[in-house]
């Protein structure tokens, strides 16, 4: 099977991680927020992927642009985990365990950002 380079990232692996977290998570809301809460949370944390896909090998000023984009779907993620924990649709240890994976995410990628950044200034 063929990869890309950008699979290769941590970030990107612990992003598909957090995704395949969320999907079951929201596989367990209610039907009434198919369209709501269900649908902008699984696109938010696909946003993490997708923006970080879309921006690796592109120039720094391009890759730090899509990566800022990332951090703040991680951001809208941690709004809509405590959206359904506030609803009651996600268990306190799912909470801290989406939560903590987060923080991981956040982590990493001002890590990644400030690898970006050092590397703009050394080119």
């Amino acid at each position: 099977m063929t990869t890309f380079d950008f699979e290769s990232l941590d970030l990107y692996q612990k992003t598909m991680t957090f995704i395949d977290m969320v999907y079951e998570l929201t596989a367990k809301f209610p039907e009434s927020e198919r369209f709501g809460l269900s649908s902008q949370f699984t696109r938010a944390a696909n946003s993490i992927a997708l923006n970080l896909g879309e921006g690796f090998g592109e120039t720094v000023a391009l890759s730090l642009r899509y990566l800022r984009i990332s951090r703040g779907s991680i951001r809208e993620c941690v709004v809509c985990v405590e959206i359904a924990h506030r609803r009651c649709y996600i268990s306190d240890d799912e909470n801290i365990k989406a939560r903590s994976l987060l923080a991981e995410l956040s982590k990493m990628s001002m890590g990644y950002k400030k690898y970006l950044e050092k590397k703009k200034v050394c080119t």
